[in-house]
């Protein structure tokens, strides 16, 4: 696949999920979907999976919206850099928001197969999230991955 069919996918997910319409990123999405986001320690495998995990995001952060700034590309990759902004909502941090918009830098790497994307790593820092969010790091991170997590980062 060329980069710029891969990014033209790509700039697709993207605003489909700026608009938070699950069915229009489905779309676009291989059946085989894999998609990661180390800053949640989640993986979801397959579309039903996915459709549930970006439903469950966008109620945890219905105003969310990427833009994507620039890509790099080879023969079976795209990476791509911007900005993401988001507001927390909800209790599934385990925190009270705070109703503060977060404006973040994102790194995403995609891969691709049969003309759509079967792999996205979704990266940002969850602690500049919860520190541009009013809330805490430690709290996330305790009910994202459990006292071992936050024990682990105290010991770096």
């Amino acid at each position: 696949m060329n980069s710029d069919r891969m990014f033209e996918l790509a700039r697709a997910l993207a605003e489909a999920k700026s608009r938070q319409d699950v069915p229009a990123a489905l779309k676009v999405l291989h059946g085989d979907m894999v998609l990661e986001n180390p800053a949640f320690g989640t993986t979801a495998r397959g579309l039903a999976e996915n459709e549930k995990v970006l439903s469950r995001f966008f109620a945890s952060f219905p105003d969310y919206n990427v833009v994507l700034q620039g890509h790099a590309a080879n023969d079976d990759t795209l990476v791509c850099w911007g900005r993401v902004q988001m507001t927390m909502t909800g209790d599934r941090f385990g925190v009270v928001p705070t109703g503060r918009r977060a404006d973040l830098p994102v790194f995403i790497q995609f891969a691709f197969k049969d003309d759509r994307i079967v792999h996205e790593r979704f990266l940002f820092d969850l602690a500049e999230l919860c520190a541009q969010s009013g809330v805490s790091t430690d709290a996330v991170r305790r009910r994202i991955f459990g006292d071992a997590g936050v024990r682990q980062l105290a010991a770096e």
